[in-house]
């Protein structure tokens, strides 16, 4: 059966900037966040980030500009012999959401189908609470990396419905983890 993993990108993959990541010049991958997919590439494990980008639909960037976000956000990924085999992203705006935006599992759910994975075996690592919320619905394994929000998100406590969740210091931290059948 076909590997998936689920990632969101800000705080996770990159920095989550207070003000969103509006160019690619604002794009800064977080140590280690490359080869840590290279790793999950060259064992044969889809990568596909499911990505809330409100700052589309609330008009701050263009679509375009967001493509061009994710254009070079895969050059640099690719310098460290890194590939992302999807990138789905919900440009909704936090008042007008639709069953794609986390917390809720639309994403998630498209990305199960896209590449026919399993949720129960599918972890989604994500920095947020809204990203475990999301994965729980799908029926996804829970990842939260203490980078980003994830730290904050710790020290708030998980909600108890939510749980099991794995914490993990960071991406690499997750993707070892993961490969050694450690995420159950």
């Amino acid at each position: 059966m076909l590997r998936l993993v689920l990632l969101d990108r800000d705080g996770v993959i990159n920095n989550d900037r207070p003000d969103s990541v509006k160019s690619p010049d604002e794009l800064v991958l977080l140590p280690g966040a490359a080869a840590a997919i290279a790793r999950l590439n060259e064992a044969d494990v889809r990568v596909a980030v499911v990505t809330n980008q409100s700052v589309v639909g609330r008009n701050i960037i263009s679509m375009q500009m967001l493509d061009r976000i994710h254009s070079e956000l895969r050059t640099r990924l690719a310098r460290e012999g890194a590939r992302l085999d999807a990138i789905l992203v919900c440009t909704d705006p936090p008042d007008r959401p639709s069953p794609r935006r986390k917390p809720e599992p639309g994403m998630l759910l498209e990305a199960l189908r896209l590449f026919r994975a399993g949720a129960e075996d599918t972890p989604m690592i994500g920095d947020d609470l809204r990203d475990l919320q999301a994965a729980k619905a799908a029926g996804c394994r829970r990842v939260l990396v203490r980078t980003g929000k994830g730290t904050k998100v710790q020290a708030a406590g998980v909600p108890a419905d939510l749980l099991p969740v794995a914490v993990r210091a960071d991406l690499a931290a997750a993707v070892d983890s993961y490969l050694k059948g450690e995420l159950q």
